[in-house]
């Protein structure tokens, strides 16, 4: 329904995680008996979960990790891993410097060239280890980069830039050819970001293997901020996913839907699926593991950008295992860990006995769901309040 913002100016209101609540059937399943797996880019995965490509979350011991627990993680070919031999003591760095100076700080050591042996042996740290190698980079670098990494045994690239389109219009430089792109890396492409119908309908059509929605929504990123760019995440992967849909209908391939971004509880987990997503790309959740590499900080791609930043350095401190993380026990009451149990619960809760039934479940909007009957919580900081 459109609503009037102004004289002859048309709008919408649109919803996001903390707006919208999962409404039970007369249907429930014992949690035991719900099937969490995924296909993505022609590969099976025992949980719906995808480690953010950045530096604070995912390195080549986390990448190999989360392939171990069932998921994938994403290493960014523009990160400290592929700039410095020894990633490690940048890292310390990092972690180690005053807010005051972080942006600075960022601003330099990102502007160390890309080695491509490094591309080459972070790979290499991967697959001997076991793990699905997936890693990412923006489009500018993506033509460099992408051949490098399909050569050196990439098994999965994301493209991802704040905002993705097939119709980039410059006067200074060349476009990247998403279809060509695609054709040329013979290895499935993901691609990313966006957040409206029509452009994922779009970039279905160019053979990618996925399409990452989200625009602005991470814990670290201020693209909403600086660029005032966004649609609330409930209403973009549920538009998102309705292209999906119809792109099946008309050709008969099925491209899945990842939510990126946005998501810190398995509450958040559980209602994006239900929105529609075949799996979700979660950053801050993933960087407060012992093993993460951001030794309890979690920071945005876009943070060493050298004109224009747009994310933070934020303290997200450490609450245990990834193992805990992901499939639990949890430690906590507050939806942090044990993600993938938490999603099991939901779906046997609502009566879905696998991912395509949970994207059917009743969703109804609910502005009250975090805070009606909560204000012991709040007022003590605990539990949803934390």
């Amino acid at each position: 329904m459109n609503l009037e913002l102004g004289r002859k100016r048309l709008t919408r209101r649109v919803y996001g995680f903390d707006e919208i609540s999962l409404s039970p059937s007369i249907i429930t399943v014992n949690p035991d008996d719900t099937d969490v797996s995924t296909e993505i880019a022609g590969k099976k995965f025992d949980i719906p979960i995808i480690a953010s490509a950045m530096d604070g979350v995912v390195d080549p011991k986390m990448a190999c990790l989360m392939s171990q627990y069932g998921g994938l993680g994403v290493l960014n070919l523009q990160g400290v891993q592929t700039r410095y031999k020894d990633a490690n003591k940048i890292l310390d760095q990092i972690a180690s410097v005053p807010k005051e100076e972080y942006v600075g700080l960022m601003q330099k050591l990102y502007l160390e060239p890309i080695k491509a042996d490094l591309v080459r042996s972070r790979i290499k740290e991967i697959k001997d280890g076991g793990g699905i190698a997936a890693v990412s980079s923006i489009p500018q670098e993506a033509i460099e980069l992408g051949p490098i990494a399909r050569d050196a045994g990439a098994d999965i690239f994301v493209l991802q830039s704040t905002v993705i389109s097939t119709k980039h219009k410059s006067s200074t430089s060349k476009p990247l050819d998403l279809k060509e792109f695609c054709q040329e890396m013979k290895i499935p492409v993901l691609v990313g970001n966006c957040v409206t119908y029509e452009v994922a309908l779009t970039l279905m059509g160019t053979g990618v293997a996925g399409v990452l929605v989200g625009i602005g929504p991470g814990a670290a990123c201020t693209s909403r901020g600086v660029l005032g760019v966004g649609v609330p995440m409930a209403t973009a992967i549920a538009d998102c996913a309705a292209a999906r849909d119809a792109y099946f209908k008309e050709n008969g391939k099925y491209v899945p839907i990842i939510g990126d971004g946005g998501m810190v509880t398995g509450g958040d987990i559980c209602k994006a699926i239900a929105c529609g997503a075949d799996a979700v790309m979660i950053g801050s959740p993933i960087a407060r593991a012992s093993e993460a590499p951001g030794r309890g900080f979690h920071w945005g791609m876009a943070t060493p950008s050298p004109t224009l930043p747009r994310g933070s350095r934020i303290k997200v401190g450490t609450n245990g295992t990834l193992k805990e993380i992901l499939l639990g026990p949890a430690k906590f009451d507050d939806g942090s860990m044990n993600l993938v149990g938490a999603l099991k619960t939901s779906m046997g809760t609502l009566g879905a006995e696998n991912i395509r039934e949970m994207q059917q479940v009743n969703v109804v909007i609910a502005p009250s769901i975090l805070t009606e009957g909560k204000v012991y919580q709040k007022a003590q900081s605990l539990g949803m309040y934390k």
